[in-house]
């Protein structure tokens, strides 16, 4: 978190600090009104402040791209790869990860499934 963040977080809690203290020195006897007006202007700009700050990205954030490095053991080759449905052949171009898991998808039929390495033995 920024220290500017910080800083407005701070003033908006004095901010709300305050408006509660004008609410409660409300004479409603006397009919004064005026500190019920402040302190619920106070309330309303604080807050705002927190929803401000909540909302707005830090300073400067860029979206991160996360790559995922697949280290098979063994002799690979992708040229070999074939689709399990048609029998089309597959590039490395046709490999992506979802949720942590290798898919195929096939260019030709449109078939998608987990790419799973079969045991050598």
């Amino acid at each position: 978190m920024s220290a500017g963040k910080i800083i407005g977080y701070i003033f908006a809690a004095v901010t709300i600090f305050f408006g509660i203290l004008f609410i409660w020195s409300t004479d409603f006897e006397a009919g004064m009104y005026g500190s019920l007006v402040i302190g619920v202007i106070s309330l309303l700009v604080g807050f705002m402040i927190i929803f401000i700050l909540g909302r707005k990205k830090s300073g400067g954030a860029q979206q991160e791209e996360i790559k995922y490095q697949i280290d098979l053991g063994g002799d690979v080759n992708l040229d070999q790869l074939k689709c399990r449905s048609c029998g089309g052949s597959l590039s490395s171009d046709n490999i992506s990860m979802v949720a942590g898991a290798p898919m195929v998808e096939c260019p030709y039929c449109g078939t998608s499934y987990q790419l799973t390495e079969e045991p050598k033995w």
